[in-house]
Order: C-alpha cells, then structure tokens, then sequence
C-alpha cells in the first residue's frame, strides 16, 4: 500500500533491528542491491558506508535510492520500502550519524575493541541519508485476512518454511 508518510506500524518495524536492503542506479542503469545496517531518525533513513564503494558512488552520480527493510516470520512477514531522494553526508556529521548507527547493531564489547570499533569508523566513511517521499508497506497476514479468510498463514504447512 503507497504512502506519503509512515505510520505507527511502519514506525515500530523500522525502530527493530533488521537487515535491510539498499537500492541504487548503477551508471547503465541497472540496480545494485545491497544488504544493510540502518539507522531511521527523524523521518529519514541512514546507512554507513564507505566513499569507495559503488553504492556512495551511485548516490554521488544518481541521488535516488530505495530501502527495503521486512521481516520473515513462516507467514506473518511484513515489510516496508521507503523511496526517495538520497544524499552523501561526510566529515563530523556522518562519523557521528555513523556511531548511532553501529551501537545499533554492535555490542559496547565490540565497539570497544581496538579492531573492531576503530575498523568501522575508518571503514564506514561517509552516510546515505535517504529522505522518503514515498513508502510502501506490506503484511502478509493482512493481505491473507482479505483474499484468503486466514487460512494461508493459519494453516500449518502451507507456507513452506524458509532456509
């Protein structure tokens, strides 16, 4: 379902911490996909990374991007993709956006160890800041509430599990 701003349901997905996807245009036009750590702050979505690159690159060439971020749950998943205009932060700003981003996926332990802590921030360079203009949202379980009285995700063994 399109929307212009997230909601509540939207709002409490992207507070988890899940692995996301980043969209980008390479120069021939095709898409690069990655897998992601991202921060969302302020209506906005941040993803560390370093200027080299192609996913910086691409943001620098083509300031476009999309982040899809889901959980797989056997059959109640749902998920959102935000899209829009993307930019490159540097300097203090990035390194500091960066840092909240990884205490978001590493322990005090690992950001305290002298080659982890240090190799992320040198690595993790410069931030995409993805400001949404458009999200879509989806939920299994209600798409399986409306064509399917239920059943699809009630029933055990009809949706296969995933490895």
């Amino acid at each position: 379902m399109p929307l212009t701003a997230p909601d509540a349901k939207i709002e409490k997905l992207l507070a988890g911490r899940h692995i996301a996807a980043l969209g980008t245009a390479n120069p021939d036009g095709s898409i690069q996909l990655t897998a992601v750590w991202y921060l969302y702050e302020d209506g906005s979505l941040y993803v560390a990374t370093s200027s080299q690159l192609r996913k910086a690159r691409n943001v620098a060439a083509r300031p476009q991007a999309s982040l899809m971020v889901d959980t797989r749950d056997g059959g109640a998943d749902r998920g959102v993709t935000a899209i829009g205009r993307a930019e490159l932060i540097s300097g203090d700003a990035a390194r500091a956006i960066a840092l909240r981003l990884h205490r978001r996926y590493l322990s005090e332990a690992a950001l305290a160890d002298p080659q982890i802590g240090p190799g992320f921030a040198a690595f993790d360079d410069v931030v995409i800041r993805i400001t949404p203009d458009r999200w879509l949202w989806w939920d299994t379980g209600e798409v399986d509430a409306a064509y399917f009285g239920g059943k699809l995700c009630a029933t055990p063994g009809y949706i296969l599990p995933l490895d």
